[in-house]
């Protein structure tokens, strides 16, 4: 596949503050013109300062329609691993990414000269718990549980406009950053020596490098042919037990201890469910597609990452 980089200019994208989102705008800022929907206007301001590339829209009440725009990409949602599943919680976390992406993809179909993409958020979630099985984007013996059902209408709700525009779905899954989200939550155990596997750490633990995260995001909005759902995740995903292992050896730190799986259901309720089970996915379509991992190897990723 061809890039046509010339394609796409300005970009509205939802979930600016969040880790992938604000990534994705630093990397691009020079490249893309960006119209961020927020409500949170000092947080936007704090991590971009004055960029004459970025301009703030507080709301999507003032848009009728999306002429504007060559493409749109939607990464907004309360995040799922930050406080314990209370009922409230659920709702929250589903309700920041259903109302807002179906409220977009009316938009997008009010639109006389819609965007040219459509790229929403998803995450591997959507797959449900499934052991050991490889799973790629054909996969659909999934196990219907929380995280299946927010993805699922989640994603149905970014295929409303499909008649319109290109849609691309982004099943994310563990994104590795040092100064954010899930690998940031590690490293103060094991740099206390507390390192270890949870439970018996056979679950697998798809991830992916935040750089190579937002370099896929791009891939995807400049590939025309490029569509539907995509596993966001390194070809190589590990155990728990793999991944505390290497996470170990990069710091230097001992990796003996190990959480129960009653004491994470102590902790978290079922929210311990993230951390109990797990999935074995691949990006096939990416890969198919002759997109390059920069960071295919978990070593190597923790090594870029977390060295001096």
């Amino acid at each position: 596949m061809s890039e046509n980089n010339d394609s796409v200019k300005r970009i509205l994208l939802t979930g600016g503050t969040g880790l992938i989102g604000s990534a994705f705008i630093k990397k691009y800022q020079h490249k893309y013109q960006f119209d961020v929907l927020t409500r949170q206007r000092v947080s936007v301001n704090c991590l971009f300062k004055k960029d004459e590339n970025i301009q703030l829209l507080h709301g999507i009440r003032g848009l009728d329609d999306l002429n504007d725009y060559d493409a749109v990409i939607n990464l907004a949602g309360e995040p799922i691993a930050e406080k314990r599943w209370s009922l409230q919680q659920k709702r929250n976390i589903c309700h920041s990414r259903w109302n807002l992406t179906h409220r977009l993809s009316k938009r997008l179909n009010n639109s006389s000269s819609p965007p040219r993409v459509f790229i929403s958020g998803s995450a591997i979630g959507y797959y449900g718990r499934q052991n050991s099985v490889e799973i790629d984007e054909s996969f659909d013996e999934c196990y219907q549980e929380f995280t299946h059902r927010v993805c699922k209408v989640w994603e149905q709700k970014a295929l409303l406009s499909h008649a319109k525009t290109r849609v691309c779905l982004l099943r994310t899954g563990i994104v590795l950053d040092k100064n954010h989200g899930a690998l940031k939550k590690m490293l103060l155990p094991y740099k206390m020596g507390l390192g270890g596997r949870f439970a018996t750490g056979h679950q697998y633990m798809s991830w992916i490098h935040i750089d190579d995260m937002v370099r896929a995001i791009e891939f995807v909005l400049n590939h025309p042919h490029c569509q539907g759902s995509y596993n966001l995740t390194a070809p190589n995903p590990v155990t728990n037990a793999e991944f505390s292992a290497t996470l170990a050896k990069i710091l230097n730190r001992p990796n003996v201890a190990t959480m129960p799986g009653f004491v994470l259901r102590l902790l978290f309720g079922e929210m311990a469910d993230l951390f109990l089970f797990g999935q074995k996915v691949i990006p096939k379509k990416l890969t198919d597609a002759e997109f390059m991992f920069q960071h295919p190897q978990l070593e190597e990723a923790l090594n870029d990452l977390l060295a001096p």
